[in-house]
């Protein structure tokens, strides 16, 4: 470990996350080429944009590159880089083709994939990376993020950040498929899950040399409902990623009394413009939802499903049907077995039938369009009139005869009713 500090209590100011950062960067040694590898905007709130800010003064000239790793998701404009990294030049920043510009470092055995799926999958897995990874010629290596519960990975971040939000095609339907198929319900909010096993394999037997310092943060509300840093962790190893996921579950994953009826979820339109991202609000809260319950999304933002054109189509014609009509497709269509990815994502997005989806879009989606892929739909302002998200607070909320429990952001956590917990 370069630096550690958080808690479940803890507060870290932009002055504490600086310090840490730059007391960790002199105990590494010095760059003469340095590569950032911050989230893109969709992760604006993990203070990433705020590192790798301080990156570049700290490192000056030397910081040569920075690439948002963005997997399957849009490439950011000037605006968004603007917003997030406030004071860096656009010219240090480079677009990550996830199709394109990959270099496969090695391959997890098939016979690895099939012992951690528990005979579910017998494929290998391709361990990727852009190839401003392995032929960039940096010494330093800077990975900044945020550890949160995750629908595929259990947590998100490290190794994730590497071989999927910098990795390719192939890597990323897999991991994602294999997430998928081994169940949602047994992954979110583990800091050991088959995904996590098989980057974790990557990392130790192909990507070992690559000088990457991973730095972690982990936010949480406080008494106010005011997201604040709960933890800093800083380091070169997996030590890191365990211990801000040990606090992430302190902070971010939260056992309910009851089930909820009716939920409302918040999704801000800067982050939110598809339901590749949005669903979120569906993976978060589904072990919270009560059987034949109502979870409303107010998605002004929602422009389109996939973030990727080629995602979009293949969600626009399949939709969000459930799990055995999806695998059913991947036998029979090749638009889907060559997409898997696509595929572990209307698993995910469908929820068994157990409870109703509600879309509430702004003009950039219209009701035919919510509709034809599973979902209902509502006006967004009749629902946001509704269920003003200003007097709402994150929690339950008595709206006359109506109890609801609201998220104003899905990102930052997790939700579970103790009679739906399997682990």
């Amino acid at each position: 470990m370069l630096f550690e500090q958080g808690g479940p209590q803890c507060v870290l100011h932009d002055e504490d996350l600086k310090k840490g950062l730059y007391q960790a960067l002199e105990a590494f040694g010095a760059g003469k080429k340095v590569l950032a590898l911050p989230p893109d905007v969709t992760r604006i709130h993990s203070k990433a944009g705020h590192l790798t800010c301080w990156l570049y003064e700290y490192y000056g000239d030397a910081l040569t590159d920075i690439m948002p790793t963005l997997g399957t998701h849009t490439p950011m404009n000037g605006e968004q880089i603007n917003r997030m990294f406030p004071g860096i030049p656009h010219s240090l920043f480079r677009e990550h083709q996830w199709r394109h510009d990959l270099c496969t470092l090695g391959r997890v055995p098939s016979s690895f994939v099939n012992e951690v799926s528990g005979g579910l999958l017998d494929w290998d897995w391709p361990a990727q990376v852009n190839r401003l990874l392995s032929h960039g010629g940096h010494d330093v290596i800077f990975s900044p993020g945020q550890v949160v519960p995750h629908e595929v990975m259990g947590m998100a971040n490290h190794a994730k950040n590497i071989f999927i939000g910098a990795g390719g095609a192939e890597a990323i339907h897999k991991s994602h498929f294999l997430g998928a198929v081994c169940g949602m319900e047994r992954i979110m909010g583990r800091t050991d899950t088959p995904v996590r096993a098989i980057l974790d394999y990557g990392m130790e037997h192909f990507a070992s040399h690559l000088p990457i310092v991973f730095a972690l943060t982990v936010l949480g509300p406080d008494v106010h409902g005011s997201l604040v840093v709960r933890g800093l962790y800083i380091g070169t190893g997996r030590e890191c990623f365990e211990k801000a996921a040990a606090l992430s579950r302190e902070v971010n994953f939260s056992v309910v009394s009851k089930p909820f009826s009716t939920c409302v979820v918040n999704l801000d339109p800067v982050e939110y413009r598809s339901t590749w991202l949005g669903n979120k609000a569906i993976y978060r809260t589904r072990m919270a939802m009560a059987d034949g319950g109502k979870l409303i999304i107010l998605a002004p933002g929602l422009k389109e499903f996939g973030e990727d054109s080629e995602i979009d189509e293949v969600i626009r014609r399949y939709g969000y049907q459930g799990t055995d009509m999806v695998l059913d497709a991947v036998k029979n269509h090749k638009d889907l077995s060559g997409n898997l990815a696509a595929a572990a994502h209307l698993i995910h997005g469908s929820t068994e039938g157990r409870f109703d989806v509600v879309y509430a879009p702004g003009k950039g989606m219209s009701q035919q369009e919510v509709e034809s892929v599973g979902y209902s739909y509502a006006s967004y302002e009749d629902m946001a009139a509704r269920y003003d998200s200003e007097s709402l607070k994150p929690g339950w909320n008595q709206r006359g005869d109506e109890e609801i429990f609201y998220v104003s952001n899905p990102a930052l956590g997790l939700w579970a009713h103790s009679e739906r917990l399997i682990f």
